[in-house]
């Protein structure tokens, strides 16, 4: 069974402990920009947003890749970058329409979530549980059932 983080952004308060967690577990530093998920701050609309790799069945990041350093992990379906293949050219980092895969200064390589090897540090720092990890083909359910719940136009009856 294929997992994916599931976010949801209107239980996000702000407090970046996912970054924390991600960049420490990752590059042995609290610095979230080190981190493969990024927390975005609205400011004019008091709002957080976690956003991360969402691991594209199609993955542009994948194809731009000149050689071959990112490849999927046949069991969880997770995109991963080989450190040791990886030229540090950033051509994925162009290719990637949503901005989730960064260039590491210090490594001269690129980083991307790779859902911690099926256990991912952020959702265990996230307090209020912005981020799970649940089934993938379940990922979309539990919105649609809100969005349903709040479409409902049918007479509401009581016992």
């Amino acid at each position: 069974m294929q997992k994916t983080l599931v976010i949801d952004p209107g239980k996000c308060t702000g407090c970046k402990q996912c970054e924390m967690a991600c960049s420490y577990v990752k590059e042995g530093t609290f610095n979230p920009s080190k981190s493969r998920i990024r927390v975005f701050d609205f400011h004019t609309e008091a709002r957080f947003v976690p956003y991360t790799c969402t691991q594209c069945d199609d993955a542009w990041c994948q194809q731009a890749c000149p050689v071959d350093a990112i490849t999927t992990d046949p069991v969880s379906g997770v995109k991963q970058v080989h450190d040791n293949l990886c030229v540090g050219c950033k051509v994925c980092t162009i290719a990637c329409p949503f901005g989730t895969i960064n260039y590491n200064v210090s490594t001269g390589k690129v980083i991307k979530c790779d859902h911690c090897g099926g256990d991912p540090e952020c959702v265990k720092a996230c307090p209020t549980q912005a981020i799970v990890y649940s089934d993938a083909e379940q990922a979309g359910f539990d919105k649609m059932r809100q969005w349903a719940a709040k479409t409902d136009n049918a007479p509401q009856t009581t016992a």
